[in-house]
């Protein structure tokens, strides 16, 4: 039973994999940036650059960097990526709730066996102590990664 559940899972799987490297092959994802969005491209020399989107045609991508607005030959373009959004906040909302049941359990178990004698309430001390710490830790988690747009061929 365990292998048929495995294949089936495979079997629907795959069909995901070819439609997700398609995608970013069409020219047309980038219709769906607005001027403005944070952009990195790669051109087919390996020359990359971070620019500011502001149009896209069937034959260019027009984009603004520090010099000014360039557009840039579709054959040129190697792959456009996109920064995805930041996620910080949440990040550290988790790191707060995971530092805060860390803290409960460490200060509680050693208040149940009065290592660090609180009255009984070692738990709620740990919580407040741990999770500023597990807030901080979670702050740090990298985000906002690029994401492909667009990949050449």
């Amino acid at each position: 039973m365990k292998r048929v559940t495995e294949t089936l899972l495979v079997l629907l799987l795959i069909p995901g994999f070819g439609w997700a490297q398609t995608s970013q092959n069409n020219w047309d994802n980038l219709k769906r940036l607005a001027p403005g969005d944070d952009i990195r491209i790669v051109l087919n020399d390996k020359k990359s650059y971070k620019a500011k989107f502001q149009s896209v045609s069937d034959e260019a991508i027009v984009v603004r960097l520090a010099t000014g607005d360039q557009a840039i030959e579709r054959q040129s373009v190697l792959r456009v990526s996109t920064k995805g959004a930041s996620h910080r906040t949440r990040n550290a909302l988790i790191g707060a709730g995971v530092g805060a049941g860390v803290g409960a359990a460490g200060f509680g178990i050693c208040d149940y066996r009065e290592v660090i004698p609180c009255g009984g309430e070692g738990a709620a001390i740990g919580a407040v102590f741990v999770a500023p710490f597990g807030a901080a830790a979670g702050a740090l988690v990298p985000t906002g990664r690029w994401h492909d747009v667009y990949r050449g061929r």
